[in-house]
């Protein structure tokens, strides 16, 4: 039976790819910058895996989003910023220090804690701990923290529904933020009739800004109801997808396409795939 490959053997591996001498040209020519796209790709496509539920294929995509961890860490290495087990360490200290209803001693091999917290009283825990951590950081680099706002750690790379609502998030620990979901409907709309108005107008940057503000006002709805913004419109993109298919081929079976259907025709195939959805 072959031997099963681990951790070191990973790191080992990655070593021999960055080697000067006898690595993989492709690799030795990435930096941090040029592996970034990649890294953000495994990461879709795992989730990807999990939305279909292919468990099989999951396992391999984790594989691929943990190279990129590893690959980080060589990079890391050769400029000596950090190692692989620096990484380790540093996430188990964090993960322990923001977890005291399970290490209340701060320690990883701790006695258990038999405290029972609400998800409400653990999030206000989190974001408290991850404040002070903010707050410790700016303590230690005053001169490089002292401009540095509320929002701005929230990387600039996340999916723009994502990011409005971490925007949201953040800005809410400070109580900026509707206490009522009835408020945020009332935006909504008060966000649509300012988009009419620059529909009206016909002015395309106007338009776009207030269509923003539209998705905006959204996402924070999707919030203040417990939705993720995010994965909710994934999913109705595959329920298009799904509906559409349904169209496109019920319109084969009749020998037409869909460039011979009106919208009529197509609008009542949508309606049947709702209903065979339904049932």
């Amino acid at each position: 039976m072959a031997n099963t490959y681990n951790t070191d053997d990973l790191l080992y591996l990655m070593s021999r790819l960055r080697d000067p001498k006898t690595g993989c040209p492709w690799d030795l020519k990435q930096t941090f910058s040029s592996i970034v796209p990649h890294t953000l790709e495994e990461a879709y496509e795992v989730a990807d895996a999990i939305e279909k539920q292919d468990f099989e294929h999951l396992k391999e995509e984790l594989g691929d989003l943990l190279f990129q961890v590893i690959f980080y860490s060589q990079l890391g290495k050769e400029e000596s910023f950090f190692e692989f087990d620096d990484i380790v360490h540093t996430l188990v200290s964090k993960l322990v220090r923001r977890h005291p209803h399970v290490f209340p001693s701060g320690e990883l091999r701790s006695e258990a804690n038999d405290q029972v917290l609400s998800d409400d009283e653990i999030k206000g825990r989190w974001e408290r701990i991850k404040q002070q951590e903010r707050d410790e950081k700016a303590a230690k680099n005053p001169a490089q923290e002292s401009d540095v706002g509320l929002l701005d750690d929230i990387p600039n790379v996340l999916p723009a529904l994502q990011r409005a609502e971490k925007l949201q998030k953040r800005a809410s620990t400070v109580g900026f933020d509707w206490p009522e979901t009835e408020q945020v409907l009332d935006k909504i709309e008060e966000e649509i009739a300012e988009l009419r108005e620059a529909l009206a107008e016909g002015n395309q940057v106007n338009i776009q800004d207030e269509m923003g503000d539209v998705l905006f006002a959204m996402t924070n709805l999707a919030r203040h109801i417990n939705v993720k913004s995010e994965i909710a419109l994934r999913g109705t993109n595959e329920k298009f997808i799904r509906r559409f298919s349904f169209i496109e081929k019920s319109l084969k079976q009749e020998g037409r396409n869909l460039e011979a259907a009106s919208l009529d025709e197509m609008e009542a195939l949508w309606q049947l795939a709702k209903t065979h959805e339904k049932q």
